[in-house]
């Protein structure tokens, strides 16, 4: 007589694991990566809350003490191994050749107060809003499409416009690549980034600050007559240009911002009075005029003048790209900020509650593979025209049952139950080549 010896929900570590050995990961020959990138995907939590999550779903017997030594030695021995089967794996995918290279910079929290005698986390500007934790910065470089190639950890003090040479010089370094274009946001652009990308002969895209471009370059933007879509591009230094758009849409919404910071101003100054301590300049602060360390009032010359500038957007470039083209490919940096929003939200690397440098970077490293693992399983999902996300696919997967039967012969025989239409729709992933059907073209 047959008997059900265990049940499993292991539709996703199944699914996932195809993935992960599709990229090439499996290379690295430790299974504790493999059920740490795998866990992240499916379930992001605590290493210890992981641990339970492995042996409940995946009847995986994975001890704490073990992933913490690993992690102890990962950023040593296989941080630079990960990272570079990523980057062939992406360029396997891009036909060869990396084209181009949007990079920028995130903040990740801890969960604590910044400790003085730390050198990696402390505390600085969060993009998350948080002010009493501590944090680190996050720089990451990834192709078009948004597979990551790099990345780097910097202090929580660290300048974000300081990150990018840096990450990008150890990246051409360690894989040898030339004749990209790096795109980055005007956060990261000043005379240092720039006169050291045309040093090292790199070709570039960047946001432009374009109100602090000189009197005379002001003077010839604000002298267009702007209407939606209209593009025009000023010769800088050699080989050098500024690019400035108008868009109807843009104006609106800075049009609406600005109003609406406005109205938060004039509520939260109403008295008219304050210490100058409280105020910084950022955002709408810009408008208020302080005198005397408690007189408070918003400067409406300033909002009229900053009106001028609505709708128009500015790009920095050396490359010999048409206007157009060179719009396009910066307007593709949001590739960049949807792998940091991923990583944040789906794969949980914030709040951290790591403190040794070395567990923090695993931390990090284990989130790079995850991230990778889950953008190859979103590129295999659209080539085999599964029209689900994700998430979706994931959330269907765990609803899968597979048992375990024991034959009366002894053998061990397993089946896995398909019992909706949409359960039936992950059959190949899980049973199926795959790979057969995520090759580009």
């Amino acid at each position: 007589m047959s008997m059900v010896e265990r049940t499993l929900q292991n539709a996703p570590q199944v699914i996932l694991e195809r993935v992960y050995e599709r990229i090439g990961f499996n290379a690295v020959g430790d299974d504790i990566l493999r059920h740490l990138v795998i866990a992240r995907v499916c379930q992001p939590m605590s290493k210890a809350a992981t641990v339970e999550y492995l042996k409940s779903y995946f009847d995986e017997d994975v001890k704490l003490h073990n992933i913490y030594r690993y992690m102890d030695k990962l950023h040593d021995t296989q941080r630079e191994k990960v990272q570079q089967i990523s980057v062939a794996h992406t360029m396997d995918v891009l036909g060869g050749r990396i084209g181009l290279a949007f990079y920028d910079v995130t903040t990740l929290y801890f969960e604590s107060a910044p400790d003085p005698s730390d050198e990696l986390r402390q505390d600085g500007f969060s993009k998350d809003g948080k002010t009493a934790e501590s944090q680190i910065v996050l720089g990451l470089l990834v192709s078009e499409n948004g597979y990551p190639l790099s990345y780097s950890v910097f202090n929580g003090k660290q300048y974000e416009g300081y990150t990018m040479i840096p990450v990008i010089d150890d990246f051409v370094q360690r894989f040898g690549l030339k004749d990209f274009v790096v795109v980055a946001d005007s956060g990261l652009m000043n005379e240092a980034n720039v006169g050291l990308l045309e040093s090292a002969g790199y070709k570039y895209i960047l946001g432009a600050r374009i109100r602090s471009e000189s009197m005379e370059i002001r003077d010839w933007m604000l002298g267009i007559d702007w209407t939606d879509g209209r593009c025009e591009e000023h010769g800088k230094r050699a080989g050098q240009r500024l690019i400035v758009s108008y868009s109807d849409a843009r104006a609106k919404k800075n049009a609406h911002n600005r109003e609406k910071g406005v109205e938060r101003l004039q509520k939260a100054y109403a008295k008219g009075t304050l210490t100058k301590d409280k105020v910084n300049k950022r955002g709408y602060n810009k408008f208020l005029d302080i005198s005397k360390d408690v007189t408070v009032s918003i400067n409406y010359e300033k909002i009229k003048e900053d009106t001028r500038w609505d709708g128009l957007k500015g790009y920095i470039t050396n490359t010999d790209l048409d206007v157009k083209e060179v719009i396009k490919q910066y307007h593709e940096l949001w590739v960049v900020e949807r792998a940091f929003r991923i990583g944040k939200s789906n794969l949980e690397m914030r709040p951290m509650f790591h403190f040794t440098p070395k567990r923090i970077e695993a931390h990090v490293c284990i989130c790079f593979v995850a991230y990778k693992v889950y953008k190859e399983l979103e590129r295999t999902l659209r080539l085999m025209k599964i029209d689900m996300s994700v998430d979706k696919v994931l959330f269907i997967a765990k609803t899968i049952t597979t048992l375990k039967i024991r034959l009366p012969n002894g053998e061990l025989y397993t089946k896995t139950l398909y019992n909706t239409p949409q359960q039936e729709k992950l059959r190949p992933l899980i049973e199926g080549d795959a790979s057969a059907h995520t090759r580009e073209g």
